[in-house]
C-alpha cells in the first residue's frame, strides 16, 4: 500500500503542472484583461500599457506561467484586478462551496444509494419503476429549471425557504440548494447502484453466500452491497470536484457567494488571476478525491491489493 500511495502521488505531479497549464493558457487567450477594468471605453495605450506592466501581462505567457508557479509553491496565488488578494476570496468561498458540497454529497449517499439498494433488490416492482420515471425526470430536467422552480414555490409562493441565501450560508439554509445542485448526481447514483446491485445478485459468490444458509442481510451487507458499491464510489469520488466547479448556476439561483460565483465574476470581467487560482484549487481537488477513491476500493472489496 505505502509504495501504490508513493506512486500515484508520483504521478499526480504532471497531471497537475498538465492541468494547470492548460488552464492558463485556456485563461489567457480568453480576450483582453486590460479592456475590461476601462468599462465600456477603451483603455488608452497609455493606461494600458501601465496596467500591464503592473500585473505582469506583458511579459511572455510562458514566463507568466513560471511566475505563477514560482508564487503557486509559496503560497501566493496572486492579486485580482481590483487589489485583493485572490486568497482572501478562498477564504471566504471556498468553505461556503464545501458545506454546499457536503450537503449535495450526504444528499447523493443517503438518497441515492439507499433507493438505488431497495430497487436492485426489488427490480421489476414498482417501487423499481415510479424511481427509474422519477430519477429519468430529474435527469432531462436541466439544473436551472429545477432551482427556479423550487426558489419559486418553497421561497416565493410557499415562504418554506428564504429565497436567497445569506452570507453567513449556514447548513439549514444550504439544504435545498444541496438538493438543487446533488439533483442530478443522485439521479445518476441511484440507476448506477441498482444496476451494478442487479447484475451482482446472480454472481457465483452470492450464490455460494446463499447456498451456506448466512442470513439474507449479511448476504447483502457484506457480500452483495460491497462489491455493488465499487462503481459507485468512484462516480462519487469524481462528483466531488465536479460539484465545487459546477455549482456556477446554483450559487447564482440562491445568490451564494461561494467559489461558483466567485468564477462566475472572474470570468465576465475576464480576471485571469482569479480564474486560475480557484480552478487550481480544483485540479488539486479532483486529484485527492481519485486517490481516495482508490484507496477505498481495497476497504470494500477484499481481493484489490496493492503492491
Amino acid at each position: 500500500m505505502g509504495r501504490y500511495l508513493i506512486r500515484r502521488l508520483l504521478q499526480m505531479i504532471p497531471v497537475f503542472f498538465g492541468a494547470t497549464l492548460l488552464i492558463f493558457l485556456m485563461v489567457n487567450v480568453m480576450g483582453d484583461p486590460v479592456a475590461g477594468l476601462c468599462g465600456e471605453r477603451r483603455c488608452d495605450p497609455a493606461t494600458a500599457a501601465q496596467l500591464k506592466r503592473e500585473f505582469g501581462l506583458d511579459r511572455p505567457v510562458w514566463r507568466q506561467y513560471l511566475t505563477y508557479l514560482g508564487n503557486l509553491f509559496s503560497g501566493d496565488f496572486g492579486t485580482a484586478f481590483n487589489g485583493q488578494r485572490v486568497t482572501e476570496l478562498m477564504s471566504t468561498a471556498f468553505p461556503v462551496t464545501l458545506r454546499l458540497t457536503l450537503v449535495a454529497i450526504v444528499f447523493e449517499v443517503v438518497i441515492g444509494v439507499t433507493l438505488g439498494v431497495l430497487t436492485g433488490l426489488r427490480r421489476g416492482r414498482w417501487l423499481d419503476t415510479s424511481a427509474l420515471l422519477v430519477t429519468l425526470v430529474v435527469i432531462s430536467v436541466p439544473t436551472f429549471v429545477t432551482g427556479l422552480v423550487l426558489q419559486l414555490l418553497l421561497g416565493l409562493k410557499w415562504g418554506i425557504i428564504a429565497p436567497a441565501v445569506s452570507t453567513a450560508a449556514r447548513f439549514d439554509e444550504l439544504i435545498v440548494p444541496g438538493l438543487v445542485l446533488a439533483a442530478l448526481s443522485l439521479a445518476y447514483v441511484t440507476r448506477l447502484t441498482r444496476t451494478s446491485l442487479a447484475e451482482n445478485r446472480s454472481a457465483d459468490y452470492v450464490r455460494t453466500a446463499i447456498a451456506k444458509g448466512l442470513p439474507r442481510h449479511r448476504v447483502i451487507t457484506r457480500h452483495l452491497l460491497r462489491n455493488s458499491l465499487i462503481p459507485v464510489v468512484t462516480f462519487i469520488g469524481t462528483d466531488i470536484g465536479t460539484l465545487m466547479g459546477g455549482a456556477i448556476v446554483t450559487e447564482r439561483i440562491f445568490n451564494i457567494h461561494g467559489v461558483g460565483f466567485q468564477l462566475y465574476q472572474g470570468i465576465l470581467r475576464q480576471n485571469t488571476q482569479t480564474v486560475v487560482g480557484f480552478v487550481t484549487v480544483l485540479v488539486l481537488v479532483f486529484l485527492l478525491a481519485n486517490l481516495l477513491v482508490d484507496l477505498l476500493y481495497a476497504v470494500l472489496d477484499p481481493r484489490i491489493r496493492y503492491g
